[in-house]
């Protein structure tokens, strides 16, 4: 399965919830969240709620510990693990932040499973604090999309992502995502490789609602449960396909086939490591 290759959105994806939210609502800092949230851009408000935690006594352990509550349905484990097993190369573009996906994924034994991961920076300050920083410096320049968020465009990752890996020969992407900036992602796959949207949110919103930008195969999912077997079918019918010359489309019924652009991209960084 090494033409295999899957690229994860993480939050309400290969997680229910989403993280942010999750570590606001854990240390109580919802009001506060709910307050800012008009003032700034989420990245960076999410940097000045990180800081108000550990400003009321809770140390950076004390937010992993947080982390490590996040449950993950039992069939994306599966999936994941057996997609890793089979050769697949499996990635995460997310607009969360390392230390809170890290974190996550190796509380449940997933984190080698990934080779890659690219989402905005977490680093350790001259004082000891968890700071999260954006995937792209906004305020210096606009990566120039009006679909994704001003601090990462994930069109522009995938398409660095899908530069080398293609170089090295024919592969075949599989995207998931449930949110607006995961249509930008979609744009990039051809007719040959496969969008998995989340049924019902902004990502499946879109679709719908310009069905002749996508020229990749639809197969849509509801939850935790049903991506982890929309995933498994559609890994295991492509490996029929590369062993057997069996057409995906005889064995995979397609829901809706709905052009591709192309942009420069660039890479993810992490200031400094970071505890577990």
């Amino acid at each position: 399965m090494a033409g295999v290759v899957l690229v994860f959105d993480f939050d309400k994806t290969i997680i229910e919830c989403d993280s942010d939210d999750w570590v606001v609502e854990g240390f109580g800092v919802s009001e506060l969240f709910t307050q800012l949230r008009p003032t700034f851009p989420l990245n960076t408000l999410m940097d000045r709620m990180i800081m108000e935690v550990q400003s009321r006594g809770n140390s950076i352990e004390d937010i992993a510990d947080c982390l490590r509550r996040v449950p993950l349905h039992p069939k994306i484990v599966s999936a994941i693990k057996s997609a890793h097993a089979s050769g697949c190369d499996l990635r995460i573009i997310s607009d969360a932040n390392v230390f809170f996906i890290e974190t996550i994924l190796k509380n449940h034994g997933l984190l080698d499973c990934f080779s890659e991961i690219n989402t905005n920076p977490s680093y350790v300050d001259g004082e000891g604090r968890l700071r999260i920083s954006p995937y792209h410096d906004f305020e210096s320049s606009s990566h120039g999309c009006n679909i994704c968020p001003p601090n990462m465009c994930k069109g522009l990752i995938m398409e660095r992502v899908q530069a080398p890996v293609s170089a090295t020969g024919k592969k075949r992407f599989i995207y998931l995502g449930d949110g607006t900036a995961d249509f930008c992602p979609g744009l990039k796959l051809g007719e040959d490789d496969f969008l998995m949207p989340r049924k019902n949110f902004p990502v499946w919103e879109l679709i719908c609602s310009n069905p002749k930008l996508i020229t990749a195969n639809i197969h849509e999912w509801n939850d935790g449960e049903e991506l982890g077997d929309v995933l498994s079918h559609l890994v295991n019918q492509i490996f029929i396909e590369e062993n057997y010359a069996v057409g995906v489309d005889q064995m995979v019924p397609v829901h809706c086939k709905f052009q591709t652009s192309s942009v420069p991209a660039h890479a993810a960084f992490r200031t400094q490591p970071l505890p577990h």
